[in-house]
């Protein structure tokens, strides 16, 4: 293991879990995921696609001390809190993505065995990413990362 390796693991023994920025880059949008939560709650690790680093891994630590106190967030559910001023809700990560999106996580579980949940943000008026018409940006910066690329999966 190298020190990167070892600061992962560390973060995840010290706060929980580890968080991981990636850059835009090759026409892909930035993004942050947790690793790390999934094996120390068995609950599911979180990504945010599309926002800037520091704001997605404030979002990403706040859900998991929501989790540590004992909330529960569904797929398909509305919540508030956690990006203030708008609800945000959820969908699960399909497997399909895990390669190209989460690859400490693969690294971490030895494998796919473990559940990542995205978290899906509103445009500041208000508009989800299925709600019709899009603007090409917002279609590009937050790509839905279920097995659909739809919401509703429940």
């Amino acid at each position: 293991m190298d020190e990167e390796d070892l600061k992962a693991l560390d973060d995840i023994e010290k706060y929980g879990c580890h968080i991981l920025g990636v850059m835009e880059g090759d026409g892909e949008p930035r993004f942050s995921y947790s690793i790390g939560i999934n094996k120390q709650q068995d609950k599911p690790d979180l990504i945010v696609v599309g926002l800037k680093p520091e704001l997605s891994h404030s979002i990403i630590n706040n859900y998991k001390d929501r989790l540590l106190s004992g909330e529960t967030f569904v797929p398909g559910y509305y919540y508030s809190g956690l990006l203030e001023g708008f609800d945000v809700c959820f969908v699960e990560v399909d497997k399909s993505n895990y390669k190209n999106y989460l690859g400490w996580g693969l690294w971490l579980h030895k494998g796919d065995d473990f559940k990542v949940l995205q978290l899906i943000w509103p445009t500041t008026n208000g508009q989800w990413p299925w709600d019709k018409p899009i603007s090409k940006f917002y279609e590009w910066a937050q790509p839905i990362l279920s097995a659909s690329g739809t919401l509703r999966e429940i």
